[in-house]
């Protein structure tokens, strides 16, 4: 048989082809003859194509150089020397991702496109800042680090740093789960780079000068350190074309290479013992107690897929030994978020602990861990339960992704690791012949025994961390950088104060420039599809049930759903909803408990999950429609299976397992506390939007900040067991109610497979015709003004003001004006003048609320006024058709994300259940397009007005004065 020809640029040597038939690609390996740069290319039947450059970056400091670098590079570079170039095109593009990330180890710069002229618009201008960045030293100012004055012109007041990365990390280095990753890593790793933080660490961070940022860039942004990575129906030679042309014709090979080297190996484990700063009054059992393994090289495909085995084995659900000692344990509240196998790293990590602590728990939890460990080598693992850990490993390599990052992308990141460390990217994609191995491997009944002994018993390079909270760390270094910040001030000359005051003078000129955007490549409306896009579906009477069926292309994996309308509800019940739906498929059912339906379902599913939806008509979002859905996916072969458990799982739940319902209640709440970091900006938007209507005052209450007090209440209520009989009590009867509803079935799945899973399905459920309970809420209007405090180093704000309804003509440019003002004000505003990560405003149709955003903010009233400037700025100003075609463009590319075949069939049913018919989507769709400048100010004059404002701030305890005079209610999270 004669091979396909791979054609390839003559600049490049092709190295190899494979085809990969789990996937359905063929993953094509290059080199550039010149400088050795690796092009990767996975030729795909797919029209979304996918781009990614990596650049191995090896910081020996905790400066932040590489995150830094990766801010700096994004704005202007030698062919597009506009400001920001970056934030430029998100606005000028229908890309369907683009983002740019620093890892520990590697920088990236990946993009995707469903568009082929907006794919070549993206390439040009990645490939040019990547490699032609002009890195100037404003920019680094603003996105890095700078000194300026409190009054940026008057040098007699205090001086402060600023800066985009300076106040990210403060975010993020206020997250728990942070402190405790770079904690361990600094101690598991003591002499590689990633013994230092990445991202910066505040206190690291202004200790990097300029210059070492142009050095860094000079010695790390070359072809012959770079990965190029593609996915998509676009040739492996297109690609080169445009490589070879804008870029590595420009070079010459590195005469070095840039690697991460070994970790040295401790010959004995060690104990280590730290805090983190907690100024909660309820600072008892709030250590974190964690252990970890440096394992083998992630390059090696057997060792990744041995930890990866073994790790699922020990610790993926709740039957699993490692995971059920630590959910069941009483020195602490549940398992630590740093649970599981780190394999992103050029050396593997495993990683388990306790969070919810005592101080002196942390010999107690080692114990418990290693004797766990023991007894997995002195007894062994039952059979099937190794055999349902490599189920799962199967499946997860046969999921076609894409809901969160475009699968291409997806694929992309999964062999990134292996090709920045010079492995083998090919055959950690393929799987199929390693998984075989592994199923002869697991034959012998010493595998598991043997692995954890030589892994973990046996490995001497452990550590245990007690991480330990303390009240004086925020107090001691906010004072430290305040003395720091003093001694630089008073060390300063007349002309160093001169040129402080200077750079801000330049910086703010910059900032308000207005750059040539001409110059920048851009789609344009006229190639923006005209059509909301559908999908073929079909929808039957079987007997006593609907059934809608969509046939798609799901590599092999079957979804269903059993959608249940939700019943009338009063408040507490509400209340427990999302305790119910977390909690209903990690309890027990029939005569097993949830040990053993934990082992069934991994034996059979790919997960099998319950969530509820709650939202408002699209013609009134003071009506709502809600319900309750119970999902699952498995592989093929496995449907009956699967549709057996979770019938077993609706129609014979046991909530009289009231240890483990208590279990659940603290890992929910420990989830719910750590979430607020990550997410302040939109729980801000959920408290400030809550007076606007039912449903936005629902959502709140029980997901939103009030939500998570209202777990913390609960979980320390049911210290009492008659409080914990109530709950299961109250959880039996919703189950009771919620299943007893009216229902309707959803199958997605390959076509020649549908006929037989439906006769299973059908076969399985029917449908009550009980219609006259159905979900309500009284109509709901509350002027909100809130400041929530907790700990954290920077502020989240929101603003929210009452619009309309989905279906109102109004809708569509309110969500329009969102894009707008973002790209307009708020941006320049909030991000590059005021600091913070990110800012923004969005039109929520489902409760009818527009709400601007603040996102890791170093200020709290002055980004409040902002919002208030932006529509000041929106009326007061003329405005021209690119700004409005760039948030139409914006707004359009949000619409067509990027979605997996099986994820855009759910997402469309479940709109159609609301009531977002195609017919209304294609609607919306052109109304967004015929959007006027006009139409924006009308609407922000209708409905932004001043005295509908309702604010809510999330901020640290210490801005407790601040906060009152601003005259917001205090409310302690």
């Amino acid at each position: 048989m004669t091979q396909k020809v791979t054609l390839h640029h003559p600049a490049f040597k092709f190295i190899r082809q494979q085809h990969i038939s789990s996937l359905n690609i063929d993953v094509q390996e290059f080199e550039h003859s010149a400088t050795g740069a690796q092009h990767i290319h996975l030729a795909a039947a797919s029209e979304e194509n996918v781009f990614l450059v990596a650049l191995r970056t090896v910081p020996k400091d905790s400066t932040g150089v590489a995150h830094i670098l990766e801010h700096t590079a994004l704005c202007g570079s030698q062919k597009y020397p506009v400001r920001d170039p970056f934030f430029m095109m998100t606005r000028r593009s229908l890309n369907t991702f683009m983002n740019a990330f620093t890892s520990s180890d590697w920088t990236a710069y990946p993009f995707a496109s469903l568009n082929r002229k907006d794919f070549s618009n993206l390439l040009d201008v990645y490939l040019d800042a990547v490699f032609f960045s002009r890195l100037d030293p404003l920019d680094f100012a603003q996105e890095g680090h700078r000194l300026e004055f409190a009054e940026p012109e008057n040098p007699e007041s205090p001086l402060m740093y600023k800066g985009v990365v300076f106040n990210e990390m403060k975010g993020a280095m206020s997250s728990v789960s942070s402190q405790l990753w770079q904690t361990l890593t600094k101690h598991l790793f003591p002499t590689s780079t990633y013994h230092y933080n990445s991202g910066g660490d505040p206190e690291s961070i202004p200790d990097l000068t300029y210059e070492q940022l142009v050095a860094f860039y000079r010695t790390h942004y070359h072809p012959s350190n770079a990965v190029f990575m593609t996915f998509g129906d676009i040739s492996a030679e297109d690609h080169q074309t445009r490589f070879q042309e804008q870029v590595l014709q420009h070079f010459n090979k590195l005469d070095y290479k840039v690697s991460v080297e070994d970790e040295k190996r401790y010959y004995a484990p060690i104990r280590v013992q730290e805090a983190y700063p907690y100024n909660d009054p309820d600072a008892e059992r709030k250590t974190h107690v964690v252990m970890a393994w440096l394992l083998g090289k992630s390059t090696n495909l057997r060792d990744t897929l041995r930890a990866q085995l073994l790790s699922s084995i020990l610790l993926d659900n709740s039957a699993t030994p490692l995971m059920h000692v630590l959910e069941s344990s009483e020195y602490g509240n549940g398992p630590s978020p740093m649970c599981g196998l780190d394999d992103s790293q050029r050396e593997l990590s495993f990683l388990c602990g306790l969070e919810g602590c005592d101080r002196n728990a942390s010999e107690d939890v080692e114990t418990l861990i290693l004797k766990t460990l023991d007894k997995v080598v002195l007894e062994g693992i039952p059979q099937e339960d190794i055999e349902s850990a490599l189920h799962q490993l199967e499946l997860h390599q046969r999921e076609i992704g894409g809901d969160s990052y475009p699968y291409g992308l997806q694929l992309i990141l999964t062999a990134l690791t292996a090709a920045t460390h010079r492995g083998d990217p090919v055959r950690l994609l393929d799987l199929e012949a390693s998984l075989a191995q592994l199923r002869e491997d697991i034959k012998d009944p010493d595998f598991v025994k043997n692995l954890t002994r030589e892994l973990l018993l046996d490995n001497p390079h452990r550590i245990t961390l007690a991480l330990q909270p303390n009240d004086a760390i925020k107090t001691r270094r906010d004072a430290a950088e305040a003395a720091r910040l003093a001694d630089i001030k008073a060390g300063l000359s007349e002309d160093e104060k001169n040129a402080i005051v200077a750079q801000a003078k330049a910086l703010k000129h910059r900032q308000n420039q207005e750059d040539d955007a001409g110059i920048l490549p851009k789609v344009t409306l006229a190639d923006v599809p005209k059509g909301e896009v559908d999908v073929s579906s079909e929808t039957r009477e079987r007997g006593s049930i609907k059934i809608t069926h969509f046939p798609t292309g799901t590599n092999g994996l079957v979804y269903q759903q059993v959608i249940h309308a939700l019943p009338a509800l009063d408040e507490d019940n509400q209340q427990i909803l999302p305790l119910y739906t977390s909690c209903l498929t990690e309890l027990g059912a029939g005569n097993r408990d949830y040990l053993q339906m934990q082992k069934w379902q991994a034996s059979v599913a790919g997960g099998i999950n319950v969530f509820s939806s709650v939202r408002g008509r699209v013609d009134n979002v003071h009506e709502v429609s809600a319900y309750v859905t119970y999902s699952g996916k498995a592989l093929n072969r496995n449907q009956k299976p699967l549709t057996e458990l979770m019938a077993t799982t609706m129609a014979e739940a046991r909530f009289d397992e009231h240890v483990r319902i208590k279990e659940l209640v603290a890992q929910i709440r420990a989830h719910k506390e750590q979430s607020v970091t990550g997410n302040g900006h939109g729980l801000a938007m959920l408290a400030a939007a809550s007076g606007i209507c039912a449903s936005a005052n629902m959502s709140h209450r029980v997901s939103g900040l009030e939500g998570i007090r209202a777990i913390k209440r609960l979980d320390k209520a049911i210290n009492e067991d008659a409080a914990l009989a109530q709950l299961a009590e109250k959880l039996a009867a919703l189950h009771q109610r919620c299943t007893s509803t009216a229902s309707e079935l959803l199958l997605i799945g390959e076509d020649e497979f549908l006929e037989d899973f439906e006769s299973t399905l059908v076969g399985a459920f029917s449908s009550s015709q009980n219609t006259n309970d159905a979900f309500a809420l009284p109509e709901h209007k509350q002027a909100i003004q809130q400041a929530w405090l907790t700990n954290s180093q920077v502020h989240f704000c929101a603003k929210a003001f009452p619009t309309v309804a989905p279906e109102h003509a109004d809708a569509a440019p309110l969500i329009v004006l969102g894009g707008f003002l973002r790209n307009g004000f708020l941006h320049k505003a909030i991000r590059e003048q005021g600091g913070a990560y990110g800012g923004g405003a969005s039109q929520d149709s489902n409760s009818g609320a527009f709400r601007f955003y603040s996102y890791r903010d170093p200020r709290l009233a002055e980004t409040l006024s902002d919002f208030d400037n932006a529509v000041e700025w929106l009326l007061s100003t003329n405005h021209g058709y690119q700004p409005l075609e760039e948030a139409i463009l914006g707004t359009i590319s949000s619409i067509d994300k990027s979605e997996s075949p099986a994820g855009r069939a759910k997402r469309l049913f479940h709109s159609e259940l609301h009531g977002r018919n195609h017919a209304f989507r294609q609607q919306l769709r052109e109304r967004v397009l015929a959007t006027t400048v006009d139409d924006l100010k009308r609407v922000a004059q209708t409905y932004l007005q001043p005295d509908q404002a309702n604010t809510a701030v999330i901020t640290d305890f210490s801005s407790r004065e601040t906060v009152a005079a601003l005259g917001l209610d205090i409310i302690e999270l």
